[in-house]
């Protein structure tokens, strides 16, 4: 069983991108040969910042949302470390 995973990539102009995958190395190169999301297609290259495993593709989901609602400057926080 393969775990899932919710990252988030900052781009290379400063934004940041909230994912999930369950082959966190393949999905990373996919963005920045991009393959990966329409968003970071024109925002490459892109670098893993932060990351977090879930028990089920449903709970990286509903994790991705939270995330996803969340201020650009918690989001910071969160990388962090804090």
């Amino acid at each position: 069983m393969n775990s899932w995973h919710v990252y988030i990539l900052l781009c290379c102009d400063g934004t940041l991108y909230t994912g999930i995958t369950n082959d966190l190395d393949k999905r990373v190169k996919a963005h920045n040969e991009g393959h990966g999301a329409r968003y970071t297609r024109t925002r490459r290259p892109v670098d893993l910042v932060y990351r977090e495993t879930a028990e089920s593709r449903s709970a990286a989901t509903v994790r991705e949302a939270v995330i996803k609602r969340m201020s650009r400057k918690r989001k910071l926080e969160m990388i962090a470390g804090g």
